[in-house]
């Protein structure tokens, strides 16, 4: 394997433009890896709904594990695997929120009962029963009647902004290819290097 570009973001793009063709399910489906503040780790899979050249979005519940985690320790790693492409991608970086604007665009873009879900789940917290859930739904869905849901203050999303991103691809005999891109601030050009698998 050799890479197409010394971008790494043109890369992912390419590489995620092929696993939407041969994936089944969630070819924007990642691991997302956070640690507490005092270094607890934790890892879950979450949907990538934007990337460019500042970083990779998703969005969440801020009150959940996860967000909680991201506001007291704004570091994170994803890990993108296609089994069909026999390929993965490995990004770390620092975190930041992103933009009330860019927040309510991608809500506004939901559908309404993923808006009141985002209402009605307190996430990550104990449930007593399915029905309390439901319960909730319904409670949300008849406030909000016929109106526009609006987003509520603790549903947003997060940025990673990568400082290191390493494409892999399997190779017989064990022997895959492996590319890391590595800069020490935005304002760096990426630095590529070859690594033995």
């Amino acid at each position: 394997m050799e890479l197409s570009t010394e971008n790494p973001f043109e890369q992912f793009a390419t590489w995620l433009s092929e696993a939407e063709e041969s994936e089944l399910n969630d070819p924007n489906g990642m691991a997302l890896a956070t640690a507490t503040k005092d270094g607890q780790p934790a890892v879950r899979m979450v949907l990538l709904k934007g990337y460019d050249e500042q970083g990779f979005v998703f969005y969440t519940n801020l009150e959940s594990n996860k967000g909680r985690d991201l506001i007291e320790n704004p570091k994170a790693a994803l890990l993108f695997h296609w089994k069909s492409k026999r390929r993965q991608i490995r990004v770390e970086g620092l975190v930041e929120s992103v933009t009330n604007e860019e927040a309510d665009e991608y809500y506004a873009s939901r559908s309404r009962g993923s808006q009141i879900g985002a209402w009605a789940s307190q996430q990550s917290r104990p449930l007593e029963s399915r029905y309390a859930l439901e319960k909730s739904v319904a409670k949300y869905t008849a406030k909000f009647g016929i109106s526009k849901v609006p987003r509520p203050d603790h549903w947003s999303g997060f940025r990673i902004r990568p400082h290191r991103i390493e494409f892999w691809q399997d190779g017989a005999f064990r022997l895959h290819d492996r590319f890391i891109f590595t800069r020490g601030n935005e304002a760096d050009d990426w630095e590529i290097d070859r690594l033995y698998p």
